[in-house]
């Protein structure tokens, strides 16, 4: 134990003396104590050029000195509480207060059925309708079914199950584990067909590979208001499950088989049972087609009122000449749309578009982009007289095919009071050509208003001028396709969108159009 005290004795000796080396009291330290005497609150802080007396506590005290200060001011804390205790006289503890009374129970009060269940179930169809229209019924209701009882009473009345889509999961899924969702999918249908969806009318299968005639005879059992069909990406259609839906489903009016492996001789059926009653269909141009238009042809569907056929990029249309002369049909007298369009050069020519046409006079929009065939003289012979949308755009097409420089004036001439869309983009009229047929939209006889809102001249030889004589007539111009025009200026060849700038391309077409009088003398020679 000696050696042990003695070291720490000898440390604290060590603490107490000065440091060695340390230079004694000056001049300049007595200055600095007048300057900033300890306790005055100021402290000194020296620079290169000044001295400066601070206000505030001075520098940081060192560590044992500041544990010292805290150590004294805890004993004085504790000496003063202890003589507090000592100068209070001491007390009898006060008597336990006596236990208060138990409350009497409360009248036991039934659940509160929440608000769900005190919306009235007319209210709730009415909020729950507006939902699906916006968003469909799935997942909403299902979801919905499950927040209480009147929700899932109202979530399972058949009038909001009128629009239904239906896809199996296709995240990487392989061709067995797809068999087995869509019969768990198909099971789960078998008891929502009868209950949910007896009001069911517009029906959208997508990605059905194998279980698409199952899903259809269960549609054909109990969807007896279904009108509109869809079959995208299916497999597997075959004539007696069209058929079987056709006569079941007595309202079925509309059609689409675009993108789905179905045999003509299942359409031609389908066509037969249900022709009379059709207004829309929709189909992929293949190598089977010519059957079904055939039969398009025939008297099966007099009140046809849409028809597209889109075809794929790898197929072109080529339609069998005929040894002998074919009567022409009936038609379609209430087609009002009719879409042939295809974005690679197909071959539909006038005498097909005359035999689908013949006898429309109701016809709305014509879309004809990449029939290159098609001429203006066979537009012009058509029946209908107020067609409000024409398409022709020539895109991507080559430059081998011969394209008609005359004519344009034909189709201006017939529909300028009633097109509202106009697509002349790779179209090769001349210049002129395109000036006369651009110019029928300036005659207004009888104050008429023209209703051209889109006109797409895009690659054409339209020249500065007859733009802006256009854009001055038709007031209503929302979009103007300038691209590719090589007869413009640089700046204006681009698409304008909106009335602003339909304006601006007029304004700029104004400036850069030289005056009448510079015009005129550009034709003779300088003088020197």
């Amino acid at each position: 134990m000696a050696p042990v005290v003695a070291r720490r004795r000898a440390r604290q000796r060590v603490r107490i003396l000065p440091l060695a080396g340390a230079r004694s009291r000056s001049a300049e330290d007595w200055w600095w104590d007048r300057l900033a005497p300890s306790g005055s609150g100021y402290h000194l802080l020296q620079s290169d050029s000044m001295l400066l007396v601070l206000p505030g506590p001075g520098p940081a005290r060192p560590r044992a000195q500041r544990r010292a200060a805290r150590r004294a001011q805890l004993l004085r804390l504790r000496g003063a509480r202890a003589a507090e205790a000592k100068a209070k006289p001491r007390t009898a503890p006060a008597p336990a207060p006596a236990p208060a009374p138990a409350p009497a129970p409360a009248p036991q009060q039934e659940p509160d059925p929440g608000w769900g269940d005190r919306i009235p179930l007319e209210i709730l169809l009415q909020i729950f309708g507006l939902l699906v229209a916006a968003d469909g019924p799935i997942p909403f209701l299902g979801r919905a079914a499950r927040v209480c009882r009147r929700w899932h009473e109202a979530a399972s009345q058949p009038a909001l199950w009128h629009t239904l889509t239906l896809s199996p999961p296709l995240a990487g899924r392989p061709a067995k584990s797809g068999t087995k969702t869509e019969k768990k999918l198909l099971a789960s249908l078998e008891w929502l067909m009868p209950s949910r969806f007896s009001q069911l009318q517009r029906l959208t299968l997508i990605h059905w590979k194998s279980q698409v005639h199952p899903v259809l005879k269960l549609v054909s059992e109990s969807c007896p208001r279904l009108t509109f069909l869809k079959l995208s990406d299916c497999h597997g259609v075959t004539p007696d499950t069209l058929i079987m839906l056709a006569k079941a489903c007595p309202q079925l009016h509309s059609l689409d088989i675009q993108h789905s492996m179905v045999e003509s001789t299942a359409v031609v059926s389908f066509l037969e049972e249900a022709g009379p009653r059709m207004r829309k269909l929709w189909l992929t141009y293949s190598s089977q087609t010519t059957a079904v238009l055939g039969a398009l042809l025939g008297s099966c569907c007099p009140q046809l009122q849409l028809l597209e056929v889109l075809r794929l990029l790898n197929l072109m249309w080529l339609p069998k000449p005929s040894g002998r002369a074919m009567t022409p049909g009936p038609g379609f007298p209430r087609l009002e749309e009719l879409c042939l369009a295809s974005s690679t050069c197909n071959f539909v020519s006038n005498e097909v578009l005359d035999r689908l046409l013949h006898s429309s006079p109701h016809l709305r929009l014509l879309d004809l982009r990449g029939c290159a065939r098609i001429t203006p003289a066979g537009l012009h012979d058509l029946p209908c007289q107020e067609l409000e949308q024409l398409h022709l755009g020539l895109y991507g097409m080559s430059d081998r095919l011969t394209l008609a420089k005359e004519g344009s004036l034909l189709l201006t001439q017939k529909w300028c009071h009633t097109l509202q869309e106009l697509d002349l983009s790779g179209q090769g009229f001349s210049e002129k050509d395109l000036e006369q047929a651009l110019a029928a939209f300036s005659g207004t006889p009888g104050g008429s208003h023209l209703a051209l809102s889109s006109l797409n001249l895009r690659g054409t030889r339209v020249t500065p001028g007859t733009v802006s004589s256009v854009i001055s007539n038709c007031p209503g111009l929302l979009y103007l396709n300038l691209e590719s025009c090589r007869c413009l200026p640089r700046g204006l060849k681009r698409a304008y969108r909106g009335p602003e700038e339909v304006q601006r391309c007029l304004q700029q077409l104004l400036t850069s159009l030289p005056p009448p009088s510079q015009l005129g003398s550009s034709s003779q020679p300088a003088l020197p």
